[in-house]
Formats: structure tokens, C-alpha cells, sequence
């Protein structure tokens, strides 16, 4: 691998691999309407008298049934509001993370006396659009946000086009200055740059671990985590390696879940699956005394394995982000095993063998039992890993080549898949 090679893909993580408050879908539309309340130029003195969403059903989607972070609400409208009120556009994803009482109570007046119209876009659109369009008096503004989730790839000020142009239906296509990865370059770049290049990886366990130690002092989601870490049922587990990587792991998701106002570090556009490829890596490295060295390669080797794997499947898609976070923790944990290429090879077959179909239904509290279910299967394939016990060509969608093995499971997710996403998007707005 080239040095001009390996400093590219230290920049695609360095993009991929960056910190969120709150679930990342209704953060970016917040976000967007932060953009174009900015645009418009009505704050601080005046208010937009109309607000209209426009969003991909895999956006509306993800962003129904979540916690919205310092609120005590779930759902859009109080993320919009907020966004639009006081929403700070250069602070990305993580706007909403110094949003005080007051604010909220001011996002809860404004939403009584002027709604928010949300719908669906009209025509065929990128699964990752946002369209805020916003009025004050004669003036108007509009902002999209398409193909990651803080790329404004159209602005509008009274009709007249400030950034941007067209938003084409395939925008969440890959980069083409985006490095081609394989899992063998996946593998040595991990191995391979010079430990003080990926250092930065480090954060992610700051964040991370932090973010489930909330959730051990609070009352969030379902409780999974705490209930794993010690409840009533820890006899059925007990007090062991295996339980405390699922207590941290499904931990940290029930705080993110539930709207807890701290950040995580979120691995291509969704903090859940920067969760399940950093907190399983990180407890199983502790607890069997991994080098400073071999930690930082192991969790460099986890999110560029899920950065990899996304690259084909797409950023949003009927395919839960846990089967592919839970694969790269489990390239990581095979590492610190003392696994090399090959059974890192075997664990990545072995998931794709056993969570491949695994539906989103959108986010939400009960995601933390998705991701103790892919980090479990993870742990389970580094095992068998461990003892060469591989799933074979001859069983299901599992190919000799661990690459081709990949592009089935991303192919399924991407693409045969797409009417199972407007069937779940169906069956959630019916409930409604």
C-alpha cells in the first residue's frame, strides 16, 4: 500500500468516523432546518411563520419513534423547531447537544401555534433527502441535505439558487476519489500505518464507553444494558466477559436511543453502529489486557471494516446497520484473539451466514436488542474463528471469496431488500 494510498483512507475514516448527539436522522434534519432558518435571516428577532419537510422514507423512517436529546420527546417536530429556533449549522451533527430547558420550552410554544408539515418527497429521490423549505413574511428559504448527513447539496434563497443544483435520485452513490477498499486492504491498512496515524480512532472509545457509564446511572430505553449488567435475570447470564460486552454495548444504545444528551462517535452516518463496532472491541481489549497498540488496531480495523461493507450497501437501507457493525467488531475482537487474515476471513462469513436479513425498522429504543443480537453473533464468529471452523461456499449466500461473500450481503441489503423498506415504512405510518 502506498503512502498517498494509506493517507487517503485515514481521511475517509476521519470523514466516516465523527461525533453525533442524538439518533443521526432527526439530527441532520434539524440540521437542515437550521441551514435554511440561517439562510432565511429572520433569527434571532423573528420566527419562520411556515415550515414544510420534505423527506426519503428511509429518513422518515429512522427518525419517527427516537429520543430527541435534552427533551423528553421522541420524533421530528421538536427536532425541526429546535433546529430552526436555535440550531448553530457549522456544529454538524452534534446541534442539538447544548440545547437548554428554556429552548425546549420556546420549541414546544412555537410548535403549538405554528405545526410543521412533514411529508413524504414527491418523485424518485436519494434514500438520504432532507427538503426544509421555510417562509417569513415574503421571504423564503429552502435547504437539502442528500447523500450523507451533512451535506447541504442545494440552497435556496427566494428562488434563487445560492449552492448547488439538481439532486439526482443515485446520491448516495460512493465518492469516486473514495479509495477502492477490499478486506485484505482493510486488513493491512489496520496492520500496517504507523500506530500514531490512527490514534484519532482513540476518541471513539472515550465517547463510547462514556456514553454506556450514563446509561448504567440513568433510567433509559428499555434498560438492557443495566439489566445485563446486574438486574433480576443476571443469574441467567451471569457476571461474565461475554455479559459485560453486551451490558456495554446495549447500554450505550438504550442513552442514545432515548434522546440522553451526550455524544457518541458514529461510524458512516449512524451513532449505533459506531456503538456496536467500538464498545464490544474495547470491553473484550480491557478485560484480556490488549497493548495501547493493539487496541488502536483493533478498533482501526472494526470501523474501516464497516466503513468498507457500507461503501456497497449504501448509508440507509432495509438491512439493520448492526449486522454490519457487529462484523467489523468481530474482525476486531478476532484480532485481539490473536487471529490474523485468515480468520478474520472466517468470522466475516460466519456473520454474513447468520445476520444477513435482519430488518430496520427504524430507530428507537428497542435498537439495543438488535445490538446485543449482532454483538453476541459477533463474539460467537470470532470464536469460531479462532478454531477454523468456517461456513462454507455450499451454505446459503457465503461465497469461497470473503469479498464476494460481502458484495451478497450488501447486494441483498441495497437492492432486494427495497420493497421489504416500503412494506416496514407502510406498516409504521399505518400504526399511526
Amino acid at each position: 500500500m502506498t503512502a498517498s494510498e494509506q493517507q487517503k483512507i485515514i481521511a475517509l475514516i476521519k470523514r466516516e468516523v465523527v461525533p453525533a448527539v442524538g439518533c443521526t436522522e432527526p439530527i441532520a434534519v434539524a440540521l437542515c432546518a437550521a441551514v435554511a432558518a440561517e439562510t432565511l435571516g429572520c433569527r434571532p428577532n423573528a420566527r419562520p411563520e411556515r415550515i414544510d419537510v420534505r423527506l426519503s422514507a428511509n429518513i422518515l423512517k429512522n427518525a419517527m419513534g427516537v429520543g430527541i436529546p435534552g427533551t423528553g420527546m421522541i420524533g421530528l417536530p421538536i427536532a425541526v423547531a429546535l433546529g430552526a429556533l436555535y440550531g448553530d449549522s457549522s456544529r454538524e451533527l452534534e446541534l442539538l447537544g447544548g440545547v437548554t430547558p428554556e429552548q425546549v420550552e420556546e420549541g414546544k410554544c412555537y410548535l403549538a401555534s405554528n405545526p410543521i408539515n412533514i411529508t413524504l418527497a414527491e418523485g424518485r429521490v436519494p434514500k438520504l433527502y432532507i427538503e426544509v423549505e421555510m417562509h417569513h413574511g415574503e421571504e423564503s428559504a429552502r435547504a437539502v441535505i442528500a447523500g450523507t448527513h451533512s451535506s447541504v447539496v442545494l440552497l435556496e434563497r427566494n428562488g434563487r439558487v445560492l449552492r448547488g443544483g439538481e439532486v439526482v435520485a443515485d446520491a448516495d452513490a460512493v465518492d469516486a476519489d473514495v479509495v477502492e477498499l477490499s478486506l485484505r486492504k482493510v486488513y493491512d491498512f489496520a496492520m500496517n500505518t504507523p500506530l500514531e496515524e490512527l490514534e484519532f480512532i482513540m476518541e471513539a472509545e472515550r465517547l463510547n464507553m462514556a456514553a454506556a457509564e450514563t446509561s448504567f446511572g440513568g433510567n433509559y430505553g428499555h434498560g438492557l444494558g443495566v439489566m445485563l449488567r446486574g438486574g433480576s435475570q443476571s443469574n441467567v447470564l451471569g457476571d461474565t466477559l461475554f455479559s459485560r460486552i453486551l451490558a456495554y454495548t446495549s447500554a450505550a444504545c438504550d442513552a442514545r436511543m432515548s434522546g440522553a444528551p451526550v455524544p457518541v462517535m458514529s461510524n458512516s452516518g449512524s451513532g449505533n453502529q459506531g456503538i456496536a463496532s467500538t464498545v464490544p472491541v474495547v470491553v473484550y481489549g480491557r478485560e484480556c489486557g490488549a497493548s495501547h497498540e493493539q487496541m488502536v488496531r483493533a478498533l482501526a480495523l472494526s470501523h474501516l471494516t464497516v466503513i468498507y461493507i457500507k461503501q456497497g450497501l449504501g448509508r440507509l437501507s432495509a438491512l439493520c446497520g448492526c449486522v454490519v457493525a457487529a462484523t467489523g467488531s468481530s474482525c476486531g475482537i478476532t484480532y485481539l484473539m490473536g487471529g490474523g487474515y485468515d480468520e478474520i476471513s472466517i468470522a466475516v462469513k460466519n456473520m454474513v451466514a447468520n445476520l444477513t436479513g435482519m430488518i430496520c425498522d427504524g430507530a428507537k429504543p428497542s435498537c439495543s436488542l438488535k445490538l446485543s443480537s449482532g454483538v453476541s453473533t459477533a463474539v460467537l464468529s470470532a470464536m469460531m474463528a479462532m478454531e477454523h471452523r468456517c461456513t462454507t461456499s455450499t451454505e446459503g449466500i457465503v461465497d469461497d471469496d470473503v469479498d464476494k461473500t460481502i458484495r451478497n450481503l450488501t447486494d441483498i441489503g441495497r437492492d432486494a431488500m427495497d420493497e421489504t423498506d416500503r412494506m416496514i415504512l407502510d406498516i409504521m405510518t399505518g400504526k399511526c
